[in-house]
């Protein structure tokens, strides 16, 4: 099933809406031209379906767009771009 991700600047997030609730990559802006995924929340009932790597996957593609460094201070986050090497030229550099 495919089901749409919202980002909502104000609140930095991307989220996908379920039934009452709501699977989230939350992120930060430590300076303008980085950006720090945070936490990753998925529901358990809704967890093994993918959905957490969609809303990682929304987030770096933003990343990439906006021409942001990413920091992954979120262990999901590492662990996808550890996984995926395309994402690497993202990770800012200490």
């Amino acid at each position: 099933m495919s089901r749409t991700i919202k980002h909502e600047e104000k609140y930095q997030q991307f989220t996908i809406e379920l039934d009452g609730d709501e699977a989230e990559l939350a992120y930060a802006c430590p300076s303008e031209d980085v950006v720090d995924f945070t936490h990753t929340y998925v529901p358990k009932s809704e967890r093994g379906n993918g959905m957490a790597e969609s809303l990682i996957e929304e987030g770096l593609k933003y990343a990439r767009e906006h021409n942001l460094k990413v920091k992954a201070t979120c262990p999901a986050v590492a662990k996808y771009i550890n996984a995926h090497p395309e994402y690497k030229d993202l990770l800012a550099h200490p």
